[in-house]
């Protein structure tokens, strides 16, 4: 039988699973943020805001699929995350309206800005939304300021539920350490994918030869990251639930997670492992140019493997640095079993919409971007 408590669970899996997918799709950020460092002469650049620009509407959908998919499931995270920390958001959304925007009109006639004004819009883009969604993500371990009191449902002079405990509306996340780590460990992982789709998507020995070397500073910056995020993650303290549903401070929680979810912690390492041989064997193989196709899945499954640490085994997902017992879990946050019921019936489309996406994805990229092809097509 079917129970509320699998329900929550079962929807979880698809946030990390949204998460994931969100995660590997920020290679067109990653790409982006590339423009300038692997692209020298103006083909190069333009080879480069092409093949992104095919893609980014992926990114961005999944983004609002991913927004909408907590909306619907979790409520209470929706209302006191987007409610509360809206200026890491807004600021979230703003790079990529500047993406939107720059793809659009940097070749448009009339273009006053000139190109490069709207490249440097995207490698905006590619730095910072990479950076601000990790940030955000790593305030699931280290906690965000916030009151949630459900009882205020019911005063009609100020029905808020979730207060946030300062000005500062999220940007605070930047403060810890942890948070900042998080983020730029995202930021280097999408530059590191971005420079592995480039690879395979553009047929260019020369682009192909400076994209290699950017992947190899980004992807050692990435490594050194990883293992310092690694290091905290195993020793710091995190929030535990007990069967009451109090919230308590246990030191090596999320270690104890992986330790007693055992097939967490092998798709966290497979994820690892697929991310590390896709850019090994790109640079190690001059001919190899399909590892995006290796990091790409394992940057879907390790993401989804901190999901469901920081979310299964009786933990705080989105836990209150101000008030501990306002901490969100997946039992006090979700929505009710009607609807968590009604919506897991929906979700079973979801394989086909991959599979469509998957279909049209390989007739786009079935053959490879180049110079010829931009001088007698559309170009972004």
């Amino acid at each position: 039988m079917i129970t509320y408590d699998f329900l929550q669970h079962y929807w979880w899996f698809l946030i990390a699973l949204l998460g994931g997918l969100l995660v590997f799709l920020l290679f067109v950020q990653g790409g982006n943020a590339l423009i300038f460092l692997a692209g020298k002469s103006e083909d190069e650049r333009q080879l480069i805001v092409n093949s992104t620009g095919r893609k980014w509407e992926l990114t961005f959908t999944t983004l609002v699929t991913f927004g909408g998919a907590f909306f619907a499931s979790f409520p209470l995270f929706y209302s006191t995350s987007f409610g509360g920390a809206y200026w890491v958001w807004i600021l979230i959304l703003v790079t990529f309206v500047f993406q939107a925007v720059s793809y659009e009109f940097q070749s448009k006639a009339g273009n006053l800005l000139g190109k490069n004004t709207f490249r440097a819009f995207l490698t905006l883009n590619g730095c910072l939304a990479p950076l601000l969604i990790g940030a955000a993500v790593g305030t699931f371990f280290t906690g965000s300021d916030f009151t949630v009191n459900k009882s205020a449902v019911g005063d009609i002079a100020s029905p808020v539920i979730s207060r946030w405990g300062n000005a500062w509306h999220g940007l605070e996340a930047v403060a810890n350490p942890f948070n900042v780590e998080f983020g730029l460990l995202v930021m280097f992982l999408a530059i590191s994918l971005g420079a592995l789709y480039l690879i395979n998507n553009v047929e260019s020995s020369k682009l192909a030869s400076q994209l290699r070397r950017a992947l190899t500073v980004s992807f050692l910056a990435f490594l050194v990251l990883f293992l310092v995020v690694c290091y905290h993650l195993i020793t710091m303290e995190g929030f535990a639930v007990d069967a009451s549903g109090r919230v308590f401070m246990e030191q090596g929680k999320y270690f104890t997670n992986l330790l007693q979810m055992p097939l967490v912690l092998v798709l966290l390492l497979v994820g690892a492992v697929l991310i590390v041989v896709g850019v090994v064997m790109t640079l190690w193989r001059k001919d190899f140019r399909r590892g995006i196709w290796l990091a790409g899945p394992g940057t879907t499954l390790a993401v989804m493997a901190l999901f469901m640490v920081v979310g299964y085994n009786n933990t705080a997902y989105y836990p209150s640095v101000a008030d501990l017992q306002s901490s969100l879990t997946l039992a006090n946050s979700s929505s009710s079993e009607f609807t968590l019921r009604t919506m897991a019936v929906v979700s079973l489309i979801i394989p086909f919409v991959v599979a469509y996406i998957a279909y049209f994805w390989r007739q786009m990229d079935k053959k490879s971007l180049t110079t010829d092809e931009l001088n007698s097509g559309e170009k972004y």
